[in-house]
């Protein structure tokens, strides 16, 4: 059994990464929002927060009634029981990444996660 896994992602609405990838401590997704459309409904989380990486284009998230403007290379985290909603702006198409883990499970991170091998 290796031990990575590798996905291509092709051109689409949305791809998530769960399966293709055999995730087991997070789910990713790649969304794409044509100009003027939005995710169609707003949602929260019973134990995930959210990590939004906007990788090209522009658009507004609004989270519990608030406006968050937003453009390639912005990073959003969203805390579980906010209530969300993207969408992209109406003269640019959105691309980005959402990635959702459970709320304070990370132990260890960088170099006190790291082996250096030699």
């Amino acid at each position: 059994m290796k031990n990575f896994s590798k996905a291509t992602v092709s051109d689409g609405a949305r791809t998530e990464l769960h399966d293709k990838l055999s995730l087991t401590g997070a789910e990713i997704s790649v969304n794409s929002l044509p100009a003027g459309a939005g995710v169609p409904f707003i949602h929260s989380h019973k134990n995930n927060e959210e990590i939004y990486a906007v990788l090209s284009g522009k658009g507004k998230a609004v989270i519990d009634g608030e406006t968050v403007e937003l453009s390639a290379g912005d990073w959003v985290r969203v805390s579980p029981s906010a209530k969300r909603q993207l969408s992209a702006s109406d003269d640019a198409a959105m691309c980005f990444l959402c990635i959702q883990v459970k709320e304070n499970s990370l132990g260890a991170y960088t170099q006190d996660d790291a082996v250096i091998e030699k």
